[in-house]
């Protein structure tokens, strides 16, 4: 079993509140991580997929009362979304009683505004964790381009073939496609459209964003194609990456970059099976730059935020994080060359947002200085930095 950094987040955010919610796209392991869970505490799994669980719970305050003195662990929570204001009232009761942590640990896979029905919260009662793909802090250090082609959903990563792997992909895009869609937001859209609309995503990984553009090639309204995207969003699998704001006169791009978050979809959607296929496909310099991004910013320090830079002028960062605790951000640039060279666009922006650091991420793992102030190094190295803030200040 791999091991997931997510476990003594969620161990320490139960220790801490009443609800946990475990959020990240299907197939992810959330399950799994609660099961793991489950089995070193005196918990209640109900898995709310199956009809006899969701039969439990025709009147939930009366059933989940018999069980306020064990950790209640649900599962497919969006099936019964009128279960939250239920919850709330749980939580409080039992607050009045001393019952004040580790009550209920909640899996979801998509953000919260899309789980619950609109009005109902859990403000000041619930922690959020996030449980991503694998990362390379997870995985085998010498597997990291197995990885980058699979993904990070651990049946793809550790599928026995490549070829296993790619119908694993295929067979996740299509249940999302036909079942899941429908099933979140009530989207009628033939299947077929909808998957030209994730493949052509997928054709501009790492791009700005163009409404316009992508409504005209699939014959769609703008709206629409906004409404696709932030569901594709809110579903765990579409990241749109805001542009940095920076007090400077500069003119700044206001598109967000959009990527399809993990890797291995992002080849499937284009048809890439295999390492070498990928190094000659036009897409491998997005596709690196994407694997990097998500890798970073699954294991980088909480409440860490997320941006690019861009100028009209071609002033330009990959990625610019703020670090709770760190009054100036961090500059990274991605280069997928074995030896990466800087240019203009780089030291001008810079010379804009005055970093803390930068950095440069590649694809080997030598650490070296270029310039007074920036160094190159390898993806695993950025990674675990960000997980140890600390680190960076040495």
């Amino acid at each position: 079993m791999l091991s997931r950094n997510a476990l003594p987040q969620v161990r320490k955010a139960l220790d801490r509140q009443a609800a946990t919610a475990l959020l990240g796209p299907r197939q992810v392991g959330k399950t799994t991580l609660a099961l793991e869970i489950a089995g070193t505490t005196d918990a209640l799994y109900l898995d709310l997929q199956s009809g006899s669980d969701r039969a439990r719970l025709i009147d939930p305050r009366w059933y989940l009362r018999h069980y306020e003195d064990r950790l209640v662990i649900l599962d497919e929570i969006h099936r019964v979304p009128d279960l939250f204001s239920e919850l709330r009232g749980l939580i409080d009761e039992g607050r009045r009683r001393g019952l004040r942590t580790r009550r209920f640990l909640i899996l979801g896979s998509a953000t919260m505004d899309l789980l619950k029905q609109p009005g109902e919260s859990l403000a000041g009662r619930i922690e959020f964790v996030s449980l991503n793909p694998l990362s390379v802090l997870e995985t085998d250090a010498n597997a990291q381009d197995s990885l980058w082609v699979r993904g990070g959903f651990p049946d793809s990563y550790l599928a026995a073939t490549d070829d296993d792997s790619l119908v694993f992909r295929q067979s996740f895009i299509r249940t999302y496609l036909e079942r899941d869609l429908a099933e979140f937001v009530q989207i009628r859209t033939p299947a077929e459209t909808l998957e030209r609309f994730w493949t052509m995503l997928a054709h501009s990984q790492g791009g700005l964003l163009n409404m316009a553009q992508l409504a005209s090639n699939l014959a769609m309204s703008a709206p629409s194609v906004a409404h696709y995207i932030d569901v594709l969003t809110r579903l765990l699998l579409v990241r749109r990456l805001t542009p940095y704001s920076v007090n400077t006169r500069k003119r700044l791009v206001r598109s967000p970059k959009i990527y399809v978050r993990d890797s291995g979809l992002l080849h499937a959607l284009l048809g890439i099976k295999q390492f070498h296929d990928l190094l000659g496909h036009p897409i491998v310099g997005a596709s690196w730059e994407g694997f990097v991004i998500e890798n970073l910013l699954s294991d980088a320090y909480p409440r860490t935020r997320a941006s690019f830079y861009r100028t009209s002028a071609g002033a330009e960062l990959d990625l610019v994080l703020e670090i709770p605790g760190f009054q100036r951000p961090i500059a990274i640039e991605i280069k997928r060359s074995l030896t990466p060279s800087l240019g203009k666009g780089f030291h001008n922006a810079i010379s804009d947002i005055e970093p803390e650091r930068a950095f440069v991420v590649y694809a080997c793992e030598e650490r070296y200085p270029v310039g007074e102030s920036t160094e190159v190094i390898g993806l695993r190295e950025m990674a675990l930095l960000l997980s140890q803030p600390n680190l960076l200040r040495s």
